[in-house]
């Protein structure tokens, strides 16, 4: 298979994670693990309340009430 053909093989991922653990150590993968799942978490939080504020938004205002005629007013 010629390089640069797209296709990542399970040995492109095993040496991949090799190089990873050989230099950032086996102590501090969990912790960045821990970190890049609170990551996506927040992100996933965060893209779900933008829906819904967008929804929100989305929402057809109330309708306001027609102004009153000259004849419903009192008059002094």
């Amino acid at each position: 298979m010629p390089m640069g053909s797209g296709v990542i093989s399970p040995w492109h991922i095993a040496i991949f994670a090799l190089v990873v653990l050989l230099v950032f150590g086996p102590k501090r993968l969990p912790e960045m693990g821990r970190s890049l799942g609170k990551g996506f978490r927040e992100l996933k939080d965060g893209i779900t309340q933008h829906t819904h504020i967008d929804d929100a938004e989305a929402a057809p205002a109330p309708r306001a009430l027609p102004p009153a005629s000259p004849r419903d007013r009192d008059t002094i």
